[in-house]
This record gives C-alpha cells, structure tokens and sequence, in this order.
C-alpha cells in the first residue's frame, strides 16, 4: 500500500499548446466528476449512523447520551485523521489514498451493522472515523492543483456540492432500510456501494498536472496571485507544517471558525431528524425533511463560490460573514416552527443548510489559499481537525445539554455558536492571498524566505 501512495513519476512537459489545452480539459472534468462521485460515496458511510440512530435507540436501548459517545468518539477520529492523513497527503498520490480509504470505510460499516454491544460499535465506528479522514485531503490536493486562484470558487463550489449529494441520499437509504429491513441494513447498503465506488476511483483518478505532462496550473491559466510568480525549492512535510500552517495567524482564525461552524452544522444534521421525529414525525417522515438541509447546502455552495469569485475577486471573507448572519436569522425560524409542519420545517432546514455550506466550503478553501500550493492537504486537514472538534462537541455534551435543559438548551447553544461565528470571520474580511507571494523583504520578515518571488 505504502508503494501506491507515493507521488505519481512527473512525465516530460508537452510541447504543443493545442495537445496541452485539450488535455487539461479533458482531465479537469474527469478528475473533478470523480473525486465528486467519491466524496459523495465517503457521505453515504459516514452519515449512515446518524439516519439509523432513531431505530437503533428503539431497537437497541441506547440513551441519547450513549448515542453521542459514538457520534464524539467518530468526530474526534475523523478530525485527528484528516489533519495527520493531510499532512501525508501532499506527499502522496491521491488517486490511491482516496480510494483506499473509501474501501476501508466500507468494510467498517458493514462490520458495525454486524455488531450490537456499545463497545463494538465504538470500535468498528472509530476504524470509520479514521479512515473517512483520507476523504478530503487528496480532494483539497486536486482542487489546488488543477483549478488556479481566479476560477477556483466556482470549481470547488461545484465539488462541495457532493456532500450534499451523498448527505441527501443516505437519510433516504436510511429510513427505507431501517423501515422494511431494520437498522443493520442501513449500514450494509452503503459499506457495499463504499467499496464499488473505490475501485471505481482506482481507474478514474489521477495524481497533480505535472504527472501528466501538463504545466502547473498557474503557468497554463497565467493565474498568479497579484500577479507574481513564485518558484521555490521542494519543502519538507515539516516545513509545510511549521512555517505555513502552525505559524500562520490566518490559519488559526480559520481553525476557531471551523469550531463553531461545525456545531452548527453537525447539531442540525445529527440531531434535526430525532429533534422532528419528537415533534410529532414518523422516521421516514423526519429524514425525509432532514435531506432539505443538504438540498440547500447544494445550492449554498454554488452561490458562495460564485459569489466568492465574481463579486469579492477571490476574496471568501465577505462571503463567509455575510452567510454566517443568515445562519442565525434561519436558526430562529427553525425553532419557532410549529409542530407537524413539514413544509416551514424543510423551508428552514434549507435556509440553515444553504448558509452554513458556505462557510463550510470557503473556511476550508482560504485554509488551502493561505498557506503553500504544496500543503493544501496539510493546511485543510489542520482546520479541518478543529472542524471535527466542533462536530465532537456536538455529539455528547449536546447530547447532555438536550437530555438536561431540552430543546430550548438546545438551540440556545447552537445560536450562540452562530453568533460568535460572525465575530471571528470578520477578521478574515480582506484575507485572500498566500503569504508566500508577499513581496521578499515581507518574506525575509515573516520566515517565508525560501519563497523566489518574480514580477510577472
């Protein structure tokens, strides 16, 4: 396996322009619809618990407490994973790590579907964790790679969509495999598809441009940052970490955010279909309505991204704050929704997800943009550990805060969570360029002195 993860051979540069332009179409639309396809995949085991939950409580007699072990011992796994997994990432080639580690997630959930004690459960859900980390990373690599600064909202607001796509999917598998065949079945289903979809990878994906013969992406878009170039020496995974992730202030502003977005976010997806199934909804019904949070999600990301790109020039602080006020206003509503109502109930679970997709993808998309185009992998999976710290949070203690003060505790925590959201993004307003295209005497300043910076 180690023998496969390592960076894909660079192939002689191609000399003609014309062969040159219709390979890079050719791969940019294969690489993007297949890392969209995996992602999506990873989505279908990853959120399986989280759909089965109210058949597991029924069937099992699980506590809400003892359901959010599991969820904060997942969160907690995938977050550690995703930040040591990236950090191996950026020296790796991503069409084997991806696609391992979806087959891995596969086998796990089918191995949970076979268990019933908490302690097994626990296990085979943490082996999940662990290696639903190898998802993102590669994917982060890819985006940098393959799609230059000016276009890159809009390519990777197409990408993120794929959550969406696999988070309004499973709860759909879900309840109709924990309706007529039990919750063990809603495991199964998507273990078997996780491990199709990962061989399906193997032929589809590729390393970065040059592997192919292709100019950086820069060079073919003449997409430099300010306008400057910047040749540097090959760094060590060490110094992608220390210098441009552990060092970089923008990069821990981006990490706190994540927090609290992630406590909305995961709080809405993992606990919005027990909170309506205890307002009066059957389990189909209240999965049913759940799958409009990823709808708007889907939308949330395109309009960020596009946003983002056309109407901030590259900038994703406007946009984050902007989406994270909204987030607020849709909490409020989601709360004052009457019982039984499904259509005010998914009008709001669509709001909440169009709004916080956003600063789910451009957090994760500015952690890439302010480091080093070589540790993408590492800067994404450094926030996006914090990320899962969020969602960890919002697994036991918000299992402990809904089983003590109910659903009012509840949305308190999430909205004040919101709310300290808006505070810290506003910082990040102007953010939008790499440090290492700073200008040399900067560089010399801030440590970034390996970085060649060339007008262009």
């Amino acid at each position: 396996m180690l023998k496969y993860l390592r960076r894909a051979d660079k192939k002689p540069r191609l000399t003609d322009d014309q062969q040159v332009d219709k390979n890079y179409k050719y791969w940019r639309i294969r690489i993007l619809y297949s890392m969209y396809i995996g992602y999506a995949t990873f989505y279908l085991t990853r959120k399986s618990f989280t759909f089965a939950m109210p058949a597991m409580i029924h069937t099992l007699h699980f506590t809400k407490a003892d359901i959010g072990i599991l969820g904060s011992v997942f969160y907690i796994t995938y977050g550690v994973s995703k930040f040591l997994s990236g950090i191996v990432a950026d020296k790796s080639n991503p069409r084997y790590f991806m696609a391992i580690g979806l087959i891995i997630t596969g086998i796990a959930n089918i191995l949970f579907g076979f268990s019933s004690s908490i302690m097994m459960l626990m296990i085979f859900w943490l082996i999940n964790g662990f290696f639903q980390g190898w998802g993102w990373p590669p994917c982060a690599r890819l985006l940098t790679h393959w799609y230059s600064q000016r276009e890159r909202g809009v390519w990777w607001g197409i990408w993120n969509t794929s959550h969406n796509v696999g988070g309004a999917i499973i709860p759909i598998i879900a309840a109709v495999a924990a309706t007529y065949w039990g919750w063990r079945s809603a495991m199964f289903i998507p273990g078997i598809i996780a491990i199709v979809m990962g061989f399906v990878l193997l032929n589809r994906l590729r390393d970065v441009p040059e592997s192919q013969g292709l100019p950086p992406i820069e060079e073919y878009k003449d997409d430099y940052p300010d306008g400057k170039k910047v040749a540097s020496k090959e760094l060590s995974s060490k110094e992608l970490l220390v210098k441009y992730v552990l060092c970089n202030k923008y990069i821990w502003l981006l990490a706190a955010s994540y927090v609290l977005v992630y406590i909305v976010r995961t709080a809405i997806n993992d606990w919005g279909a027990l909170y309506l199934n205890e307002q009066g909804s059957s389990i189909l019904s209240s999965d049913g309505t759940l799958a409009f949070f990823e709808i708007g999600g889907f939308c949330g990301s395109l309009v960020a991204g596009w946003m983002s790109d056309k109407i901030f020039a590259g900038r994703r602080g406007p946009v984050n704050v902007l989406f994270a006020i909204g987030i607020v206003v849709a909490l409020a509503a989601f709360w004052a929704c009457p019982r039984g109502s499904f259509v005010l109930h998914a009008a709001c679970l669509y709001a909440i997800g169009f709004l916080v997709f956003g600063p789910q993808m451009l957090i994760g998309m500015a952690a890439a943009e302010l480091s080093h185009r070589e540790a993408a992998g590492t800067a994404t999976g450094f926030v996006g550990l914090f990320g899962y710290i969020g969602a960890a949070l919002s697994g036991y203690p918000i299992g402990v805060i809904t089983q003590d003060y109910g659903w009012p505790g509840f949305f308190i925590t999430v909205g004040i969570c919101a709310l300290l959201t808006i505070v810290l993004l506003s910082f990040l307003w102007g953010a939008k360029t790499h440090p290492q295209y700073l200008d040399k005497d900067t560089d010399d300043k801030t440590g970034l002195d390996d970085a060649i910076v060339v007008e262009g």
